[in-house]
């Protein structure tokens, strides 16, 4: 190695480390906890509340996987599926929106059978009404 490429080393090293151990983009915070993909609804609720909206958009087909594994001895499992592999399933999408102030940006999560699948900025919040 030639004393040129010296300086880029720290530099390559230090993009290596920081793409290993960032955070998903799809991610939440609400107070010191963080909401992800794949989090239930009731743990996304008990992280940050009730959400400013919560509305049913509709059903949608999803590819369910469910394997049967049969162990034949020790430390062999041999997969059948006779009735079991890939299917269809109906699931109920979700829409929650988070509404953190006019300072802050609005949230929308998606739900697919209770499962958070999609985390997007929607733009700044507004102020709540105040009711008489």
């Amino acid at each position: 190695m030639t004393n040129r490429y010296l300086h880029k080393i720290p530099a390559a090293l230090a993009t290596v480390v920081l793409v290993l151990t960032s955070t998903s983009a799809q991610a939440l915070r609400c107070g010191q906890k963080l909401v992800r993909e794949n989090m239930h609804e009731t743990q996304v609720r008990n992280i940050c509340g009730e959400p400013a909206t919560a509305r049913h958009i509709g059903y949608a087909l999803r590819g369910k996987y469910i394997p049967k594994r049969r162990g034949i001895a020790s430390g062999v499992t041999v997969e059948r599926f006779p009735g079991y592999g890939y299917y269809a399933e109906e699931v109920a999408i979700t829409e929650y929106i988070y509404n953190f102030g006019p300072r802050k940006l609005m949230r929308r999560l998606i739900f697919e059978g209770g499962v958070l699948t999609r985390i997007e900025t929607i733009g700044y919040g507004y102020r709540e009404k105040k009711s008489k």
